[in-house]
Parts: C-alpha cells; structure tokens; sequence
C-alpha cells in the first residue's frame, strides 16, 4: 500500500503509522495506537524485576527476642520479592548438637507464617545448616 494511502487510513482510524522494520525493502509499517505501544513495552520491562537473594545469619544460641528481630528482617526481604537464604554456623563444640541448630529453624518456621515458600528445607552441610526461603 502507498504510503500516502496508509497514512490516510491511519488518521481515519484515530492511529499512528509505526515503521517495524525500516532495512527490508519495502519497509514494514504497521497501524496502530503509539501510545499503548510504548506502554506495553514499558509494563513487559517493569515485570522483569531481578530477585535477589539476601543472606541472614543465625547462630544455635540467638536469644528468642534477636531471633524476633532476624525474622522480621526476613519478612521485609520477602515483602520485597527477594529470597532469603538463612545460615546457621556451627564453632568448636556446637558441632556436637547440630538438632539444637535445627530447633532454631523450626522456630523460625512457626514464626514465619503467611505469605512464604520454603524453597530448601533446613540442610546440614559440613559445619553450617542452611534454608532458603521465597515469596509466594
């Protein structure tokens, strides 16, 4: 179609003529609305949002009123849409009893309750037990 004809169509229809792609001969165009367009492409962008994931760090003797406050600090990660990847590290003797370790994280769970999944369950690795943990 003549371009002068598409750009007559175009303005009959209340739209724009958008060229696609300009190298192949003849050139693409497309009628359509400009404006949606670019928001479209703007609102495909804005959900492409990277999750990060935020590390906590606990250790088997944490007091209840600082596991409070670690857990707070996760629901905010979470509310945020990052993960949040929980490290308990064992020292010297704490080796011995890593089920105390694992006591900790089950408080953690009872605590965390509402929007969250528990990606990784608690795994002992070595002398740390980790647990990952992502929004819903």
């Amino acid at each position: 179609m003549p371009v002068r004809e598409a750009l007559r169509v175009a303005d009959d229809r209340d739209l724009d003529l958008v060229e696609v792609s300009p190298t192949v001969v003849p050139p693409v165009c497309k009628i359509l609305d400009f404006g949606k367009y670019r928001y479209q492409i703007n609102k495909k962008q804005a959900q492409k949002k990277t999750i990060e994931v935020k590390e906590v760090k606990v250790r088997p003797q944490i007091t209840d009123y600082d596991l409070g406050l670690k857990v707070k600090n996760i629901r905010r990660f979470l509310d945020e849409g990052n993960k949040a990847k929980i490290t308990m590290f064992f020292r010297g003797r704490e080796r011995i009893r890593p089920e105390r370790g694992m006591k900790v994280f089950d408080k953690m769970t009872q605590l965390l309750t509402g929007k969250f999944n528990i990606e990784q369950s608690p795994k002992l690795e070595g002398n740390h037990i980790t647990m990952v943990v992502a929004p819903k």
